[in-house]
């Protein structure tokens, strides 16, 4: 009898478990373009559009390969338009009764595996360097997890930047050294961008077609849809970006979206990329004397660091993890977020390179928009999902614990000791964007005053009984006790004016 294996389109790896374990003379694989994988949120047309075509290319180099690929396009008139219904049909079609699958990287979809009236056996997807057991045993026991405590057990596991049983340079982490603001550079290289080809242009085409109303611009698309497409942007930063990685990692320039970032997480994120190849090469460029210490660190450091860890927290915690509001934040997604007009740069900027990119590197997520959801008291959840939808690189299981953890503190401490919290001043210190904004960021209460400054001021006072004990958090509050009763009533009045003109709809 036929064996169906499931490949969905961010297991886009010759070596993915399901295929490791599959025999290519009696086994089919599937894979299915559905609209329910493309409307659960409303993803970014760009992000459709990547995977849709790296699954088609995905799928010519199986066949090339031997395989037998039954492949369902978006617009089949056969299509069920689901995951589950593809493979029903195509088990009935060939005559299959049984199941083999990779472990999705989102709950929703490991669950809707799990209940198909056909057994389905689910590997573990150990593209991963830290598998679910790991991170569990990693995990029992402790009362706080911390991601550099864990970073420090993948150091020593992938042997990487190590001398010995010591970090190369004599220590762990070299972040201190990364927190400094860019100034705007004419000669600053660009990553490379790719000519769709006739594959991805009938795939825009179809996008453009299928996903008319989804917030995001289709074109101009110049990402990469190939394993080679990914390799020569690995090459690219390696060579040029690398060396400056690491200064500008936390800087935010309102000309310059990319700085020296890597925007290989789309294609680590669909499988084009394996984690090890690209901390090896990352390496080795520092070896060679290319890169310098603090850069490659920090690179490294974002992949077996923060990307498992991250992962670790979702796969432990379960389904439910998504749908934690310690906060109890129920405010409705502003409009501004879906591209309206504000006089707050730092949003404008950061939406509208979303809207062109489906792209925005971490501080701008962290700190601008994660920011303002979370001292505005915008539900994590709606939050989210809106993460969700409009980035290339986010699939819930990276999302999720960067969304409802890191940034909103909505899971109660479990992924961080406490929330990131900031005024304007951050912003002022990492970004240009204050110096074009309507409200001036010295400002902390009058008609101009930055709206960061007041609603900073305004989330403390909302969550002063869970947080003045936190001490990281205590000296805010002394700071606060110290005010003048005037300036205290005035920061409170004002925020609140400006959070029900949120809530009206009326520009802010």
């Amino acid at each position: 009898m036929k064996r169906l294996v499931l490949i969905l389109g961010d297991q886009l790896a010759h070596d993915i478990a399901a295929l490791r374990f599959a025999d290519p003379a009696r086994d089919v694989v599937v894979m299915a373009e559905v609209r329910g994988e493309g409307t659960y949120v409303p993803h970014h047309p760009q992000k459709i559009a990547l995977i849709l075509s790296a699954m088609r290319h995905f799928a010519a180099d199986l066949r090339h390969a031997g395989w037998e690929v039954a492949y369902t396009r978006l617009d089949d008139p056969d299509n069920t338009q689901t995951i589950p219904g593809e493979l029903l049909r195509r088990a009935s079609e060939l005559g299959a009764t049984e199941i083999h699958a990779t472990r999705p990287g989102e709950w929703r979809l490991i669950t809707a595996l799990d209940e198909m009236p056909l057994p389905v056996t689910q590997h573990a997807d150990d593209r991963f360097l830290c598998s679910d057991a790991d991170f569990a045993a990693w995990a029992e026991g402790r009362k706080q997890f911390r991601m550099e405590w864990f970073y420090r057990e993948m150091r020593r596991k992938t042997r990487l930047l190590m001398d010995g049983d010591q970090p190369v340079g004599g220590k762990w982490n070299f972040d201190h050294d990364n927190r400094k603001a860019a100034k705007p550079d004419l000669f600053r290289p660009r990553p490379p961008r790719f000519v769709p080809d006739s594959v991805t242009a009938e795939v825009l085409d179809l996008v453009d077609a299928q996903y008319p109303d989804h917030f995001g611009r289709l074109r101009p698309f110049g990402w990469g849809v190939t394993r080679a497409d990914a390799l020569t942007a690995l090459d690219w930063f390696i060579d040029h970006a690398l060396p400056r990685f690491g200064d500008e990692q936390d800087a935010m320039l309102a000309d310059d979206p990319i700085l020296s970032h890597s925007l290989l997480s789309p294609y680590l994120n669909i499988g084009l990329l394996s984690p090890m190849e690209v901390c090896a090469a990352a390496e080795a460029s520092h070896r060679k004397g290319k890169a310098p210490l603090n850069a490659v660190e920090g690179f490294i450091r974002q992949i077996i660091g923060w990307r498992e860890y991250v992962r670790g927290i979702y796969m432990l915690h379960g389904p439910g993890y998504a749908d934690q509001n310690v906060l109890g934040a129920d405010r409705a997604l502003p409009a501004l977020y879906w591209g309206a007009k504000t006089d707050m740069a730092c949003l404008s900027h950061a939406v509208a390179q979303t809207r062109d990119l489906a792209y925005a590197h971490h501080i701008q997520r962290l700190m601008v928009t994660g920011l303002f959801g979370l001292i505005a008291g915008i539900s994590p959840q709606a939050l989210h999902e809106w993460y969700l939808a409009v980035y290339i690189d986010a699939f819930e299981w990276v999302e999720a614990p960067n969304t409802i953890g890191m940034s909103q503190f909505a899971d109660g401490g479990v992924l961080g000791s406490k929330p990131y919290a900031a005024s304007g001043a951050y912003i002022d210190r990492m970004s240009d964007y204050c110096g074009s904004c309507r409200y001036k960021v010295k400002d902390k209460t009058g008609p101009d005053a930055c709206p960061f400054n007041l609603l900073y001021w305004h989330f403390l006072l909302r969550h002063r009984d869970r947080f003045q004990a936190n001490p990281r958090m205590a000296q805010m509050y002394r700071t606060w006790d110290k005010m003048d009763e005037t300036r205290r009533q005035d920061t409170l009045s004002e925020a609140d004016a400006f959070l029900h003109r949120l809530e009206s709809g009326k520009r802010v």
